[in-house]
């Protein structure tokens, strides 16, 4: 219905995408009081309010923690809930992260898919209804800022703002999602103690993110001359390492391939390698250290956390997953994160008790909880957003369940819807993330016939 419509704003959807890659919006800590996620998110939420505000909507920023563009009128109010911030970059990349980049009909940047690129497609979409159709409810867009974090903004929203009456979350995938398994995050630490043998010197994981598979890591170790010319030709068949030394000091690192902690299956955890080496060469000269020990033997290369007694599998939500995030040395404390993924059928009580049994010499304390989101195949809004997905694409998909966790599961009666297709590689927190300029276009099509549907 708002195909021609849309299809006239293309080259002013990417302008303007354009616009909110520029900025990159990584979380910069809770520290600042003018700005409560970092000047950098600020700016991101500035710039997407004036956008708003030009194509002639509604606007609201709520304190700096999150935001709101509006139209309509009517008691009723449909939400559409995304974010702005995202991951760090990482390193690797072919375009330059922060600046779109066009090549085979693909747009390049931090946030074309995850969230960037569905919101501005969210906000034309609420251009192309309010310019040529009627709505019998407000349509509020109600912009996050730290998804990728804790989700404050998005707790600040709730209460201080209304609720929507229904809605759905451009953040997932296509045709729509229907569950969305619980999160956990847990957390080990130990008083590191030095030995004599081998010293870890220093832990580099470029501040890798608890929700992304790490890429790489790094240590320095010193060891005694003993062990010296042995641990160098040990680590000389090593070939998933690099490594330089400098007298009894060695320089290790280990290189993954990044991934959405969703999907750890999809990635190489860099962490994961540098522990199972460390561990080797902690028994290879009779050196104990508890956290590099339980991890090795407890987790390895494992994202089902089968050796933790925690895997689960579920045929129609999906299985448990887990990704070993974070591994570091700060203040005489060794500590790691891992991140799950739990199917609803699964008790977070028993997982978190199983985790700490199995961990038996080191503290575990646990953070970022979210309950399982889960509505029923045949409820009317999962129906509708199906349909609506469908008979644009002539396509017959079934909702989804999905590991990833959407502002969807914040609301009653909403669900995530898009933007990402079915037959497309999930470039979320990837290096070179991409949007297809026409999946894109498609996108808010979709958008504007879901808000056409749900306003009637």
């Amino acid at each position: 219905m708002f195909e021609e419509y849309i299809n006239s704003k293309k080259d002013e959807i990417l302008e303007n995408l354009n616009q909110m890659i520029k900025i990159p919006s990584k979380l910069e800590g809770y520290n600042n009081p003018e700005y409560p996620f970092g000047k950098n998110i600020d700016d991101a939420l500035n710039k997407f309010l004036e956008i708003g505000k030009k194509l002639g909507f509604k606007t609201k920023n709520i304190d700096k923690y999150c935001g709101y563009i509006e139209f309509g009128e009517g008691q009723e109010m449909l939400g559409i809930i995304g974010h702005l911030d995202v991951v760090p970059e990482g390193e690797g990349w072919k375009h330059p992260p922060f600046e779109l980049t066009i090549e085979d009909e693909k747009a390049y940047g931090r946030g074309t898919i995850d969230d960037k690129g569905p919101m501005i497609a969210s906000l034309y979409a609420m251009k192309a209804i309010k310019d040529n159709a009627q709505v019998n409810k407000r349509v509020r867009m109600i912009i996050g800022l730290n998804e990728e974090n804790d989700w404050k903004g998005i707790e600040y929203y709730k209460g201080h703002e209304e609720m929507p009456t229904l809605g759905f979350s451009p953040d997932a995938d296509f045709p729509c999602i229907y569950s969305e398994k619980a999160l956990l995050s847990a957390y080990t630490e130990e008083k590191y103690i030095p030995n004599e043998k081998i010293l870890i010197k220093e832990i580099d994981c470029k501040n890798n993110r608890i929700n992304v598979v790490p890429k790489f890591c790094s240590v320095k170790i010193e060891v005694s001359n003993e062990i010296e010319k042995e641990l160098y030709n040990m680590l000389l068949n090593k070939k998933e390492i690099v490594f330089n030394q400098k007298e009894n000091e060695f320089y290790i690192e280990t290189h993954g391939i990044q991934a959405h902690a969703a999907h750890p299956e999809l990635g190489e955890n860099a962490i994961s390698k540098m522990i199972l080496i460390l561990n080797e060469i902690y028994n290879k000269f009779g050196v104990e250290n508890s956290t590099i020990k339980e991890l090795a033997s407890k987790i390895g290369k494992e994202t089902n956390g089968y050796s933790l007694g925690i895997s689960h599998k579920n045929k129609e939500l999906g299985d448990l997953t887990l990704n070993l995030a974070q591994f570091n040395l700060k203040d005489d404390k060794l500590t790691s994160g891992m991140n799950l993924r739990i199917p609803k059928d699964c008790n977070l009580e028993v997982i978190k008790q199983k985790i700490i049994d199995n961990l038996p010499n080191l503290n575990v304390t646990f953070d970022g909880e979210k309950p399982a989101l889960y509505i029923p195949k045949d409820n009317k809004l999962v129906k509708r957003l199906c349909q609506i997905y469908n008979d644009y694409t002539g396509e017959n998909k079934e909702p989804l369940a999905i590991g990833g966790a959407t502002f969807a599961r914040a609301f009653n009666n909403c669900v995530s819807f898009g933007a990402m297709r079915p037959e497309e590689p999930d470039m979320c927190h990837q290096v070179d993330e991409y949007i297809k300029i026409q999946n894109l276009i498609d996108a808010c099509n979709m958008y504007a016939n879901a808000i056409y549907e749900l306003t009637r």
